[in-house]
């Protein structure tokens, strides 16, 4: 595994991150707790030492699972990033940006985006008894809320490094504005932003700011949710309350499905998967610190941990981007 310093925090983070949203099972029809728990550990005992997560992921259940595998391991050699500002449980009172409907075994919760100082220092001490631990390597926050002052979300976070409760802070879903903006009232680690082989905005303008401002970029969603590992092309059905249902239809299918048949002789080539080779390409792109890749059980986890072992030339990067570019 290769381990890459994040932005100018003093944080190592592995190149391949576990990312914990699926196994929360929130959007994504369920979740099966024993395999995932396998997966967590899978993941780390393969150099996968980066565990992402947030308390929106199962209204808590993913910070739960992780704190509980890893309450026998080495805390030190693990990095726990989490965020907050994603509130379900009604202790803003109506406060910040309303940003969807979740159904949740038969009940509807109202979400919202809310970052004030109080639900900061609140969320953060809910976060660390569900890890199980005394501090967070990485704190995040979720998404933007336009109701809160900037500034005032970082003094919170200021505060939480002091206290030592957090060793660093992030954003996600923060644009070049916003991104600018918050380090300009703290050391900002890292923004957390969306970007694959399907999504590459971030490239026009938070990327190059990012990286002249040395402000690292953990990249989710790089296969898309799974799209880009292909099975969906293979008659993978997918639970009737999977959000994928939905989320898949934003893309021109038969161009995706064109773009992995001309990736996959590649992948075949390297005796890899489709989805080891697009986090590989995804890895090795301008200003990506590090990439997310959910895992739900051991075979998953260990597959993206063989991503980083793929070598690839300049020939084949080429033959790669030329079909990326062709979308």
């Amino acid at each position: 595994m290769e381990y890459r310093q994040l932005g100018n925090s003093a944080l190592k983070l592995s190149a391949i991150t576990y990312g914990s949203f699926a196994i929360g099972g929130t959007m994504w029809g369920g979740t099966e707790k024993n395999d995932a728990r396998k997966a967590i550990l899978t993941s780390i005992d393969h150099g996968i030492t980066t565990l992402d997560t947030a308390p929106f992921y199962g209204f808590g259940l993913s910070e739960a699972l992780i704190g509980e595998s890893i309450k026998d391991r080495d805390r030190s050699a693990i990095q726990i990033l989490t965020k907050f500002g994603m509130v379900w449980d009604g202790s803003n009172n109506g406060k910040g940006d309303f940003m969807m409907d979740i159904d949740q075994d038969g009940k509807q919760y109202p979400i919202y985006k809310y970052a004030s100082k109080a639900n900061v220092m609140k969320e953060v001490e809910e976060s660390l008894q569900r890890l199980r631990t005394d501090y967070i390597d990485l704190l995040q926050l979720h998404w933007p809320d336009s109701t809160t002052p900037i500034e005032e979300t970082m003094e919170a976070m200021q505060l939480l490094i002091d206290q030592g409760k957090i060793r660093a802070a992030g954003v996600s879903n923060y644009n070049e504005v916003q991104m600018l903006k918050a380090q300009e009232h703290i050391n900002l680690a890292s923004n957390q932003v969306p970007y694959s082989m399907l999504k590459r905005q971030i490239e026009a303008k938070v990327i190059p700011a990012a990286v002249e401002n040395h402000i690292g970029i953990i990249a989710y969603s790089p296969l898309e949710r799974g799209l880009l590992t292909g099975k969906f092309f293979n008659g993978n059905a997918l639970k009737s309350d999977d959000h994928r249902n939905g989320y898949f239809s934003q893309f021109d299918l038969d161009k995706v499905k064109s773009l992995l048949e001309r990736i996959e002789p590649i992948a075949q080539e390297k005796g890899a998967t489709l989805s080891q080779l697009v986090l590989k390409w995804t890895t090795l792109q301008k200003g990506v610190t590090v990439v997310l890749a959910g895992a739900r059980n051991e075979e998953q986890a260990i597959s993206n941990a063989g991503a980083v072992d793929i070598d690839l030339s300049n020939e084949e990067l080429d033959q790669i981007n030329q079909a990326v570019n062709s979308l």
